[in-house]
């Protein structure tokens, strides 16, 4: 097998570099967040809730920004079928940021979370946090594992090495430097792996579109030359369809604790809101080189380069569209330079859903709901273990998994079904509890499964109006696949369906214990009456006015002030817009 130096030697330089600096991002705030009475655990979690302008401008950006992200919207504009109407995954998760910062940042950070899911034990207990847990995990794991995946393909395309070995380095890179530093070197390794993108694929771009294989794509956006028009169009009977996953990505888009991971580690409130706001912006200026090389993809006569006579949507590799305009249409110096810094920006996408996944696991399970005496240092030996076995996990899979990408579409489907309604209601609806929350959960969990996912060949039990039988082929083989495409937006409405069942629910069951139609010892979930049950998790007072109930189970949230990074903003007044602490005490203000 043929290994190919130089771009051997690119790989080898953006790994190291990205090593590097994930290694002295820990160095240099080895002793961060500590100084101000900030646990070590809680540091390495949030940073010590120092990350100010630019490098927090960076990692948000990179919450969504990754390999997966530049790979998917080059796919995306390139396919026959879809084009760029179809590729609406920079608009998509623009705008999550966007509402994230309008109204999920400032009460998620003004209350001083450490992960997504104290709110969730804190009104709902350590039980139902832990349900909740499970799809966020899922979600994390999965989004890792489909990362390691794309990664093993590119690097295929790159150099002809072992993907096997390939994929298993770089996890193992990333897994080192997360070990050491925790987010910081998250954070850090974002702001290299953003600007190995941006100038990796711009440099790359020109010389693509002069090579004299490619037509001009301003003829192909509109015109058939090669294949139908690279600008693509929504169809009538698809255009729930397409809402449906829009709004997967918009709303579907917030839940997710490596967005809060970022949002929780900024220095205030008001910080985290700009982050998302600049993050948003970010996404869509990043995704303007993906877009055109899906373009130059679509605008290409094969046959005259030197991949073949077939196009790479008739040998199945459409998902590998990027590093084959790279590989094939740039001179070798552009296309190893543009290859090597997207597959080092791949590697580090993996490392905050790793964190992330650590961080919930460390706090919100092993503390909060087993050992709530657990020292610091216990906690952050729990979370280098974890880091460690997520992160292996999510590499097997990766390896042994050829569904992996279907396990991540349902499970980030899960994500929005479940946990984005809980959020809502968490923080919006007053008076919700753990009857709503245990129906919500059904609820949505079963409506979704129930629609099938065609990606992991699960049929539906559920058959949503305006189903259709549709084929697949594989170009290679020649085999017909057929399955049952939905296009109700029967995800929405599922996560609609789960929103009204647990407000429903909750005010369903406070009516009939308060009343007295059911007898208190029926509430066996603690969520009504037993109020001052264990159940129940925070220091936080849960109920306003003079009805306040102080707990003591949970580890106090601590507001850390700490001093703003060097070379970032310095903001002061660092939670200075900091309201009460309490999710009724933000009602009340609204």
């Amino acid at each position: 097998m043929a290994i190919h130096a130089e771009g051997l030697v690119a790989i080898v330089i953006f790994y190291l570099l990205i090593l590097f600096v994930g290694i002295w991002a820990a160095w240099k705030n080895k002793d961060s967040g500590v100084s101000e009475g900030t646990d070590r655990s809680e540091s390495i979690m949030v940073g010590g809730r120092d990350i100010g302008l630019f490098v927090g401008g960076f990692t948000m950006t990179a919450t969504w920004v990754g390999g997966g992200y530049i790979n998917g919207t080059a796919e995306y504009v390139y396919l026959p079928d879809y084009g760029l109407a179809w590729a609406q995954a920079p608009f998509g998760y623009a705008l999550s940021l966007v509402v994230g910062g309008l109204f999920f940042a400032k009460p998620m950070r003004s209350r001083g979370y450490v992960t997504m899911l104290d709110p969730f034990q804190q009104l709902y207990g350590k039980r139902m946090g832990g349900l909740l847990f499970i799809p966020a995990l899922m979600g994390e794991i999965f989004w890792s594992a489909a990362i390691l995946s794309a990664l093993g393909a590119t690097l295929s395309v790159i150099v002809d090495i072992n993907i096997n070995m390939s994929v298993v380095i770089s996890a193992m890179i990333a897994i080192f430097y997360t070990l050491v530093g925790g987010l910081y070197s998250v954070a850090y390794t974002d702001v290299v792996q953003l600007f190995c993108i941006f100038v990796g694929l711009w440099i790359s771009v020109p010389f693509a579109l002069s090579n004299p294989a490619v037509s001009d794509i301003g003829v192909t956006a509109k015109e058939a030359i090669y294949q139908s028009p690279w600008l693509g169009k929504i169809e009538p009977g698809d255009k729930w369809l397409w809402a449906d996953n829009f709004c997967l990505l918009m709303l579907g888009g917030i839940p997710w604790q490596v967005y809060f991971q970022r949002v929780l580690s900024a220095s205030s409130a008001t910080y985290a809101q700009v982050l998302s706001f600049l993050a948003a912006f970010g996404c869509l200026v990043m995704a303007v080189p993906s877009v055109l090389i899906g373009a130059i993809g679509a605008s290409t006569d094969w046959n005259q380069t030197s991949y073949g006579s077939l196009p790479p949507k008739e040998k199945d590799e459409s998902d590998m569209i990027l590093p084959i305009v790279l590989q094939h249409l740039c001179p070798p110096y552009i296309s190893f330079f543009g290859l090597g810094a997207v597959s080092a920006a791949v590697m580090s996408s993996a490392d905050s859903s790793i964190l992330s996944a650590s961080s919930m696991f460390a706090r919100n399970i092993y503390q909060l709901a087993f050992r709530q005496s657990a020292s610091d240092r216990e906690i952050v030996w729990v979370m280098r273990i974890t880091i460690f076995v997520f992160g292996a996990l999510a590499t097997a899979m990766a390896l042994l998994t050829g569904t992996v990408y279907g396990l991540w579409y349902l499970s980030s489907d899960l994500v929005y079904v479940i946990i984005f309604p809980q959020l809502l209601s968490v923080l919006f609806v007053k008076g919700t509890n753990t009857y709503g929350s245990v129906a919500a959960y059904v609820f949505g969990l079963l409506l979704r499964i129930g629609g099938g996912e065609p990606y992991l060949k699960l049929p539906p039990f559920i058959y949503y109006p305006g189903w259709v039988t549709q084929e697949r082929v594989h170009h290679l083989t020649g085999d017909v696949e057929y399955f049952v495409q939905q296009r109700f937006p029967f995800k929405s409405v599922s996560m609609v369906a789960s929103f009204l069942a647990n407000v429903a629910f909750s005010y369903l069951t406070k009516y009939l214990f308060e009343s007295g139609m059911l007898s208190h010892k029926y509430d066996f979930l603690d969520a009504v009456v037993s109020k001052h049950s264990k159940e129940i998790m925070d220091k936080t007072t849960l109920v306003g006015n003079h009805d306040n109930i102080i707990l003591s189970e949970m580890a106090p949230v601590k507001q850390a002030m700490g001093a703003s990074l060097a070379g970032t903003f310095i903001n002061t007044e660092v939670l200075s817009d900091d309201g009460e602490s309490s999710p009724e005490a933000f009602h009340n203000e609204n």
